[in-house]
């Protein structure tokens, strides 16, 4: 309500007041309440809503904002729909401005419907309705395919979120914010580019709370890839993250701790790689599990039939932490050495029992950290991502540079 209106409203009752004691026991200064109170009404203005793009606009960018704003009122509420498919927005802290959070459809016909409300509960409504530019993109994004294949099973607390482009992403930023996660229990987190440009991956700066549920949004609709085309199709997965297994791996020591949210529930003896080569070295660091199987045949990388170090040997139990032929899995002999001496060629060896163990109960993206050798996975060595120093991590986000 104006403050004259108000300050009008305020003498009318002081008067009124006054009439009644002198009138009392009359019906007339009932009457002439009623009269003020109706003046007042009147003189409130009536809300006035304005929409931008306005109605009829043709050649609107996709990744442009859509913008309510209300004078004399507050806006009540705001429908914006792009080809069909209603978008989302955010309203100013005094509702007096709404700003639409995510892209458009390209070539598509979009409209809006905005109600605002007055200080005496009147209603106004504004439409617009628009046209997009552009054309719908080819870049096609799909998830790490680790996690797409097991995609109903919980996950470790170093879960990594991993999305890769078949075509190499020019305005990085754009893409990075459309891309929205969603944690039950949230932490500080960011994306870092890799491959250049065609893939992108997003972690905690440390490991996610266990027991929770993760969800990922990329509103990817609207985006610009370049050569004026707009991606067409937003991308969701829901992660759910169980206890927090973590392996404590002692190579020079040559056993392994495992422990459940904190606390110690498994001491494996161990046989690492022996060392002879770089090659036969297990690395240190920060692993992740990555994916398992029951049976595995390893071959010696680089290496055929007769050729010096060749080998071709059938594994059981093996859960992958790296891309350079690491895994965890049950020794196919040399049963002496587990807990006492390093022998792989730089898998990290347990009894069947403990394998059976330790393969019945992992989940992809269970930190397993390995201490004792010269050797330091690479961060982009599989999933040890948590090898990069945080500062660092952080300069390979476009929004964070």
């Amino acid at each position: 309500m104006h403050v004259d209106a108000i300050r009008t409203q305020l003498a009318l009752s002081a008067v009124t007041g006054t009439a009644l004691v002198m009138t009392a026991g009359c019906s007339g200064g009932n009457r002439a309440a009623g009269e003020s109170a109706e003046k007042v009404k009147a003189d409130a203005a009536a809300a006035r809503v304005m929409i931008a793009p306005g109605n009829g606009t043709s050649a609107v960018r996709p990744d442009r904002p859509v913008v309510v704003r209300a004078t004399s009122g507050r806006l009540a509420d705001v429908v914006l729909d792009s080809g069909g498919r209603r978008v989302s927005g955010d309203f100013s802290r005094d509702r007096t401005e709404w700003r639409s959070r995510w892209g458009l459809e390209p070539a598509a016909n979009v409209s809006v419907h905005a109600v605002a409300r007055n200080a005496d509960g009147r209603t106004s409504t504004a439409v617009s309705s628009f046209r997009t530019t552009g054309k719908p993109s080819t870049v096609t994004v799909s998830q790490d395919p680790v996690l797409e294949d097991r995609r109903k099973e919980t996950y470790g607390v170093g879960l990594p979120i991993i999305l890769n482009f078949d075509k190499t992403i020019k305005d990085r930023a754009a893409v990075e914010k459309a891309l929205q996660v969603i944690a039950d229990k949230p932490i500080e987190g960011a994306w870092h580019w890799f491959d250049e440009g065609k893939q992108v991956v997003y972690r905690p700066k440390f490991f996610w709370p266990a027991h929770q549920t993760v969800r990922l949004v990329a509103h990817l609709t609207g985006v610009p890839f370049g050569d004026d085309t707009y991606g067409t199709k937003d991308f969701t997965r829901t992660y759910r993250i169980g206890r927090a297994q973590i392996s404590h791996l002692d190579i020079a020591g040559h056993h392994m701790r495992v422990d459940w949210d904190g606390k110690p529930v498994r001491t494996i003896p161990i046989s690492a790689g022996n060392g002879e080569t770089r090659e036969y070295t297990t690395t240190s660091g920060i692993h992740l599990n990555m994916e398992k199987d029951e049976d595995v045949t390893m071959t010696s990388p680089g290496r055929g039939p007769g050729d010096p170090g060749y080998y071709s040997e059938l594994i059981h139990y093996a859960v992958r932490v790296s891309n350079a032929g690491e895994y965890l899995h049950q020794t196919p002999g040399d049963e002496g050495c587990l807990g006492n001496r390093n022998c792989s060629h730089g898998c990290i060896r347990q009894s069947r029992e403990d394998a059976i163990w330790y393969y019945k109960h992992s989940q992809p993206g269970d930190p397993v950290i390995a201490t004792g050798t010269d050797r330091q996975v690479e961060p982009d060595n599989g999933w040890s991502f948590y090898q990069m120093p945080w500062r660092k991590w952080l300069k390979g986000s476009a929004l964070h540079r």
